[in-house]
């Protein structure tokens, strides 16, 4: 089992397969609030982690078709501190029997709450993460990080520790990560940057038909290589935006999601790999390769699907270079091949594998893994427009970090 801080993943077991299904998903209004606060007009308040929950839980429990009493769990995830998730409850008007503090990004959260469901902890969750960073000012890298992991007793303010380390060296960010990759890949296969806009075009591209995208102009060859650097030789389009925002996701006993408002979308599997030693090398010669095939086939192997029948996929998109990590390493294409496969189009409706359908972490929003298991949900359910896959069956989501991964596969339900 793998630890989250105060959670721990269950194993991928086949028996928790389909258990439990997603029957309601609601998010914020990402884009509008983008705007409100860069124009930060006269009247204007800035969100919090509540007002942003509260939004997102009234739209999924709309979605889902639900009554409120129907809603007997809730777990909460914040990044950057939220109140507890008892609190939560009763803010939402909501008598849960099940409330639990549940991780933050979407690296195990989900597979907990359906071994919730499954022990009988609760019938039906509602699954919230919230996060302020861009109103509050919340700032990346440089000398902004405060405890290297460690709660702040102050402002209980988290953040990841693993490059503390070679700060002095200027490696102040998770940004030094992905350009120390990119830079390798560079020697090796013999790319340019140039090369990589195709990626940061193709998911700006999905994010132009979503109307709650941040960022929904067009992007040319010449503004992403005249962009300024933010970690050589990454540029400012090759970095997930920072917002507001939150999501909500409803997750039921998958024998009480038959008759509900919409299909419902079982969770039919999930993984977990982690790098044991040499990170530096696993992470940048191998590109987290093993991890990654290591932690589909668990979750595919769960599942109960192959590789081939996956016809969506979302990857946790930090920049655009780890998510050809993700493409390549979990064996959507071959090693090396990855940004000629998203330049080619396949990385899109009608290619082998529509990825970050919704505009992901780049250009829609940055909810660190939770929007792109909405997204997946409207794939599978057939509501994700101009860029619908058809007929879509299967889906998979990832979230890898540094030295991790941990995907998880969706199937369409019945009704």
């Amino acid at each position: 089992m793998a630890d989250y801080g105060a959670i721990t993943m269950p194993p991928s077991d086949p028996a928790l397969s389909r258990k439990t299904a997603i029957v309601g998903i609601g998010e914020t209004d990402y884009g509008a609030d983008y705007q409100a606060e860069r124009a930060r007009p006269e009247g204007w308040v800035p969100p919090t982690e509540e007002t942003l929950l509260t939004t997102a839980f009234e739209r999924a429990l709309a979605d889902s078709g639900l009554r409120r009493e129907d809603i007997d769990g809730i777990t909460t995830s914040f990044t950057y501190g939220g109140p507890p998730a008892d609190e939560v409850a009763k803010m939402l008007g909501v008598k849960a029997r099940f409330a639990q503090a549940n991780g933050n990004i979407m690296a195990g959260p989900l597979p907990v709450a359906c071994a919730a469901i499954a022990e009988g902890k609760a019938d039906t969750i509602a699954m919230l993460f919230a996060v302020a960073s861009r109103s509050a000012g919340r700032l990346f890298g440089g000398m902004t990080h405060s405890t290297g992991g460690v709660a702040d007793p102050d402002t209980e303010d988290r953040t990841p520790s693993s490059y503390y380390y070679y700060h002095p060296w200027g490696w102040s960010s998770q940004a030094a990560h992905w350009a120390l990759i990119f830079g390798h890949y560079q020697w090796k296969y013999g790319v340019g940057e140039e090369d990589l806009f195709h990626v940061a075009r193709q998911v700006r591209e999905h994010a132009m038909a979503q109307p709650q995208a941040v960022m929904r102009k067009e992007l040319t060859l010449e503004a992403y290589m005249g962009s300024r650097y933010i970690t050589r030789p990454l540029h400012l389009f090759d970095i997930c935006v920072v917002n507001d925002g939150a999501v909500c996701l409803i997750v039921r006993r998958a024998d009480m999601a038959r008759d509900l408002a919409h299909v419902p979308v079982d969770v039919a599997g999930w993984g977990h790999s982690k790098v044991k030693k040499n990170k530096m090398h696993v992470m940048v010669r191998e590109q987290l390769r093993p991890q990654l095939q290591e932690a589909s086939a668990q979750a595919l192997a769960m599942a109960g699907v192959s590789l081939a029948e996956v016809q969506h996929f979302e990857g946790y998109d930090a920049s655009s270079f780890h998510l050809i990590n993700q493409v390549e390493g979990i064996g959507f294409t071959e090693p090396g091949t990855g940004l000629a496969f998203c330049r080619d189009g396949q990385m899109t409706v009608g290619g082998r594998i529509p990825t970050n359908t919704s505009g992901g972490n780049l250009s829609q929003a940055y909810m660190q893994g939770w929007s792109q298991v909405a997204e997946a949900v409207r794939q599978l359910r057939g509501e994700a427009g101009r860029y619908q896959v058809p007929g879509a069956q299967v889906s998979m989501t990832n979230l890898a970090q540094t030295d991790q991964t941990h995907p998880i596969v969706f199937v369409r339900g019945d009704r």
